[in-house]
């Protein structure tokens, strides 16, 4: 329900952030930058995050990166799985996407089959 998921989003933001912070036992002032997703996905849950991020971003004046939503995902399971190094494939699932997606490097990406 992606009106569900945005007002979860506005409610949860800025406590994970703080959060995130704290557990990664880093300042905000020590951050080299701040990197949204863009897109795609659920749009309302997509400017939340974007909002907060520029707001954020501007008030600290810390640079702002986008990063697309999808790779972002895939980025992530190098965090949990520190081997992981492509070629690879990977199911994507997330809000509305689903996705076999080919990585070929850790930049370049080819989708197999979206729904």
């Amino acid at each position: 329900m992606p009106e569900i998921a945005s007002r979860n989003h506005i409610e949860a933001i800025s406590r994970v952030a703080k959060k995130a912070l704290k557990e990664a036992k880093i300042e905000l002032k020590k951050i080299n930058a701040i990197t949204p997703t863009y897109g795609p996905g659920l749009v309302g849950a997509l400017l939340v995050g974007v909002s907060y991020a520029k707001a954020l971003s501007f008030a600290n004046k810390i640079p702002l990166v986008g990063v697309n939503h999808i790779q972002g995902h895939i980025a992530a399971n190098y965090i949990t799985y520190p081997e992981l190094k492509p070629p690879f494939l990977c199911i994507m699932m997330s809000g509305g996407n689903t996705a076999i997606i080919y990585v070929k490097d850790y930049t370049e990406f080819e989708v197999l089959r979206k729904d």
